[in-house]
């Protein structure tokens, strides 16, 4: 679902930012080789992660969900040069891919790749966060939500990914849609927690900023 014209898409693509060649490469690298490559961020998203993460300028950044890096590479440039981005995935398969555009990238040594369920690595990470970037399974975005909030420095920002779940949210929920049903849940706690000031913006399959009171 396109909740612009793709006309107007390409409009604001060629008004913004150009895209870094490195992450052009992973782009490219990404969809000629790797299985739904419309996981990746891209070029407008991409860059909107990276105008926020400078704005934010954080010291610690936990991503949850890093398919194959380009939003991780894209936080990174706002990232304090004494920084840390933990970023989480389930797949193994991916790994080497990440880790190949990480390090051709100014902050290679900075970013911590772990493997595994993020239900599991979250409360091992000894650390307050800055940035977080909720982009995984579906039906966890609550789990991982509760999970980060105590983790959060005054100030800080979540931002959460595919909170309209390609217009799913507006449409009657079909029998055992459990991701709709939980992002449409998600959407409403983030927009009524007291801790936090949230807008959700339209771009691309809709992200949350959330910040933290």
């Amino acid at each position: 679902m396109h909740f612009v014209s793709e006309e107007l898409e390409d409009y604001t693509e060629k008004h913004s930012q150009d895209e870094p060649q490195l992450l052009a490469e992973l782009n490219r690298e990404t969809n000629q080789k790797i299985l739904l490559p419309r996981m990746l961020s891209g070029h407008l998203q991409g860059r909107v992660l990276s105008m926020l993460a400078k704005l934010i300028n954080p010291k610690h950044i936990l991503e949850i969900g890093t398919y194959t890096g380009y939003a991780t590479l894209c936080l990174a440039e706002g990232m304090q040069s004494n920084g840390t981005l933990d970023t989480i995935d389930i797949n193994e398969e991916l790994v080497d891919f990440q880790r190949k555009y990480f390090d051709r990238s100014p902050w290679g040594p900075q970013i911590k790749q772990h493997l595994g369920s993020a239900i599991d690595i979250i409360p091992a990470l000894n650390k307050k966060y800055d940035l977080v970037f909720i982009d995984a399974d579906k039906p966890n975005y609550i789990k991982y939500y509760e999970m980060i909030m105590p983790m959060m420095n005054k100030g800080g920002v979540i931002l959460s990914d595919n909170v309209l779940w390609s217009g799913k949210v507006l449409e009657p929920l079909k029998p055992n849609d459990e991701s709709t049903e939980i992002l449409m849940e998600y959407n409403r706690l983030l927009k009524e927690d007291p801790r936090l000031e949230t807008v959700l913006l339209p771009i691309r399959d809709g992200l949350t900023v959330s910040r933290v009171i």
